[in-house]
């Protein structure tokens, strides 16, 4: 049976304080013959004596004493080390690694982040943008986001919301050049697409067809692999777009964005919250999780209904209807 070490060595420690191995035995939650068990393998490892033994008191050998003198400050060290380690487990402090999809999450996250620091100003956030998916365990994330349709094994995820696809255009394009009556219509319009970062390649729009989503190819009249510069084009009336939800619904609200075709939103996607094993994680990274999913969890703010999206594109198609 191979040695506990550690838990021989805080035996032989207890028993030599206490001068009682009965005793020792009953500090550690131990049997007394679990605890001569211990300080006997301890005492064949080391190839040495550390008691003198009776039936009724213990006495250290010049061995034990000298091996006491040596384990015992490490041992306490070792013990202040753990205890150090379970308080910071319990303490909203420290530094909290916080990762994200670059494109359109600084508006999503930040007033999260804002709010979490007023509450716990010991905590120092360290938050990570990047559209690319990396390494969960590598890159050392307490707390994540992500878009998309699933997350790797082994994490925890929360859907926060659905994210819509819509597509958009201001008014000053629809005054220009009409209102698309149908998605073959995008044809003859000038219309935005999304390049993605990592592959360069031309993302198709993804429309809902019945209960089917679908690719629907658009030739591009401008072309970014930036959410927000997609965003800026379209409200200027350069192209019409398609557009996230949690980008265009507030713009939508207050009238800067009409939305077009609104029977072909795709919902397909969600907006992810992942995480490890709750019982393993910091206090911090808990009250994160909890605070997120307060503020975020199905927030109508990136969320559009479908009497909302509908009554939208009726608006715009009448103030925009050519006579």
């Amino acid at each position: 049976m191979p040695i506990n070490e550690l838990r021989s060595i805080a035996t032989f420690v207890k028993a030599a304080e206490l001068g009682s191995l009965r005793r020792a035995a009953q500090a550690q939650s131990m049997t007394p013959q679990a605890a001569s068990q211990a300080l006997a393998q301890l005492e064949q490892h080391l190839g040495v004596r550390l008691f003198h033994r009776t039936t009724r008191s213990i006495a250290l050998t010049d061995e034990g004493q000298r091996f006491l003198e040596t384990a015992q400050p490490a041992l306490t060290a070792l013990q202040r080390a753990l205890q150090t380690v379970r308080q910071a487990k319990d303490d909203i402090a420290g530094p909290l690694r916080i990762v994200g999809p670059h494109s359109a999450f600084v508006s999503l996250l930040w007033p999260v982040i804002d709010e979490f620091c007023t509450l716990y100003p010991e905590v120092q956030p360290d938050v990570f943008l990047d559209d690319r998916i990396g390494d969960w365990v590598q890159d050392r994330v307490d707390v994540g986001f992500r878009i998309g349709l699933s997350l790797a094994a082994g994490l925890i995820a929360r859907r926060l919301f659905p994210l819509q696809l819509i597509i958009c255009a201001a008014p000053a394009y629809l005054s220009h050049h009409g209102v698309p009556d149908n998605l073959y219509a995008l044809a003859s319009h000038r219309c935005g697409v999304f390049r993605q970062p990592g592959t360069g390649k031309l993302l198709p729009w993804h429309v809902k067809i019945d209960d089917e989503v679908i690719a629907h190819e658009v030739a591009p009249a401008l072309c970014t692999n930036d959410i927000d510069m997609e965003l800026e084009a379209v409200l200027s009336g350069r192209v019409v777009g398609q557009l996230m939800s949690m980008s265009a619904a507030a713009h939508i609200r207050s009238g800067r964005l009409v939305p077009l075709l609104t029977q072909h939103v795709a919902d397909h996607l969600g907006v992810f919250l992942y995480y490890g094993n709750r019982t393993a994680q910091p206090a911090r990274a808990r009250a994160f999780i909890d605070l997120a999913i307060e503020r975020l969890a199905g927030n109508p703010a990136f969320v559009m209904t479908e009497i909302e999206l509908k009554n939208a594109e009726a608006a715009g198609r009448k103030a925009h209807a050519r006579h």
